[in-house]
């Protein structure tokens, strides 16, 4: 899949090796009609541009790949969900300001 301001969309085989090969890695849960996401989907970008190179940023439409949504009890989009050595370490549902989503970020970046 393509990256779109440094936020690459995968599906199942690209986000299991995201997970492996990132010690941090933040993931938004997303569907193209869902308007929070589209809301929220401005902030992600900024914020996957102001950590490039400290945090591996990926989308997943839940739509094309509830697959993995449901592994990830994915039960309401928008979620953001980041992960640190393939663990969840903390879990974002609905809107919330790049602040926000940064204040999450910063915690477990060492």
């Amino acid at each position: 899949m393509a990256k779109k301001d440094g936020v690459e969309e995968v599906s199942d085989g690209k986000f299991k090796e995201i997970l492996e090969k990132n010690s941090l890695v933040v993931v938004d849960f997303f569907a193209e009609w869902c308007m929070p996401c589209l809301m929220m989907a401005p902030v992600f970008e900024e914020i996957a541009e102001k950590f490039k190179g400290k945090a591996e940023f990926a989308k997943v439409n839940i739509d094309e790949n509830s697959e993995i949504a449901n592994k990830h009890n994915i039960v309401s989009i928008p979620t953001i969900v980041i992960f640190k050595d393939k663990k969840e370490k903390n879990r974002i549902t609905g809107t919330v300001s790049a602040e926000q989503l940064e204040e999450k970020l910063r915690s477990l970046i060492k």
